[in-house]
């Protein structure tokens, strides 16, 4: 796969990527930490792709938050808390915003009290290299219960901007009640790689306050849906972005040995709570009308089902509509696209009983409304908004609408007898 060159800022900091076996998930995800190092380069920095990657194998028998964070262990006496690589990578994370020249310091919040709080200038944070962790095979356990801590924690993390200014902050993942337990935080601090005079008020902070998500933390997990794993909730679906890699990256045997294409480098988010001022640099929708008149669109015909979306769900069609800054009304019904392919398709799936109201199932329905919505694109083509020519990287792509490919694939399922999103 070639190097990934323009950056593209996501929408929400977890993502899961779905697909048949060997489609290239787990290569995609190492492929981005490598563009990402040779990004860093251009600012004169020196990292290796180990320091922003890590790559771990999830097991069958995870069941709960200390599989993936860690736990309090006292087999040898005093309270002694045993680290995992999720937790040490999340770790050196924070210690990459503490050596960007960013501040970390203790600040009173309006919805989270005295917490951590990292404050700068957006041309110090575009420096601040993402973190790509990676949950191989993702749901051979149930995401729900081993993943359950980060799925709360990652709805409060709060971003503000004054200008170029901003503050970000977040709740915390390990908590001060569980470090203040242990006997020993000088070994917590060595295993977590915070020795060393410059984190010393760092870690004094995170002693009292608690270790949060990093805004430079990218969670990516790879995903097969077979006899082997689980399925997600709704509750998994809304709190992350879901690919269906075979659509969005497709493996064409042509390109094989000489690749036309390849993906554009993928960054954090910097929003979190969209705004209406922010549209501003929207330029297909300044005022935020098409956005949400498409989403009352859509959720009007999965009202009164369980697939009904809420105010999480326009939020963050927002900030993807904000992050990308379509210019054409093309790229915003793209966004669009995206936004149908990546959370509100992956909610749907049941049998007749449950899709089926009056003379049209909600498949049925939502093809009728977005052959209106996405009126420019439904039937002809779209700019793909995450990838790139290599040789002519400002020239876009253009692919099929992917939702409605998918909704005909879906309903054709459906006839079957049961219907899902999912590859």
């Amino acid at each position: 796969m070639p190097v990934i060159s323009n950056v593209q800022l996501l929408s929400k900091p977890f993502l899961l990527l779905a697909g048949i076996s060997g489609t290239g998930k787990t290569r995609f995800i190492r492929k981005q930490s490598e563009a990402t190092k040779q990004f860093a380069e251009t600012f004169g920095l020196t990292v290796s792709r180990n320091d922003i990657y890590c790559l771990t194998s999830v097991r069958p028998d995870w069941h709960e938050p200390s599989d993936l964070l860690g736990y309090i262990s006292r087999l040898n006496g005093p309270a002694e808390y045993i680290t995992t690589d999720v937790l040490q990578f999340i770790a050196k994370a924070w210690r990459a915003i503490a050596d960007s020249g960013l501040t970390v310091e203790v600040q009173e919040t309006e919805g989270q009290g005295e917490c951590l709080v990292v404050s700068g200038e957006r041309a110090v944070l575009e420096q601040v290299l993402p973190y790509w962790l990676c949950l191989d095979e993702m749901n051979l356990a149930p995401v729900e219960q081993y993943f359950a801590d980060y799925l709360s924690v990652l709805e409060t993390r709060e971003w503000c901007w004054t200008g170029n200014s901003f503050t970000y902050s977040c709740d915390a993942l390990l908590k001060p009640a569980t470090i203040k337990e242990v006997a020993d935080k000088e070994k917590l601090r060595e295993a977590l790689g915070f020795e060393g005079s410059q984190y010393d008020e760092l870690w004094a902070d995170i002693c009292q306050y608690g270790l949060s998500v990093p805004f430079n933390l990218l969670v990516a997990g790879t995903v097969n849906m077979d006899e082997t794993t689980h399925g997600f909730s709704r509750k998994v679906i809304d709190r992350a972005l879901s690919f269906d890699f075979g659509e969005f990256f497709p493996n064409i045997t042509e390109e094989f040995f000489s690749p036309k294409y390849q993906p554009k480098r993928l960054s954090y988010p910097v929003y979190s709570q969209a705004k209406l001022e922010m549209f501003a640099q929207v330029a297909a929708d300044s005022d935020a009308v098409k956005t949400k008149a498409f989403f009352d669109a859509i959720n009007q015909v999965l009202k009164h089902t369980a697939f009904e979306l809420a105010f999480r769900a326009f939020n963050e069609l927002c900030l993807a509509v904000i992050s990308v800054a379509p210019k054409t009304q093309l790229e915003l019904e793209a966004v669009f696209d995206d936004f149908l392919m990546c959370k509100v398709l992956p909610r749907i799936e049941g049998d007749d009983d449950k899709l089926g109201t009056g003379d049209a199932n909600v498949l049925q329905q939502l093809e009728i409304v977005l052959a209106v919505q996405l009126a420019s694109i439904w039937h002809g083509e779209r700019p793909d908004l995450l990838r790139e020519e290599i040789d002519q990287p400002d020239e876009p792509i253009t692919v099929a609408c992917r939702s409605a490919v998918k909704l005909k694939r879906m309903q054709t399922l459906l006839e079957s007898g049961f219907t899902s999103f999912w590859p």
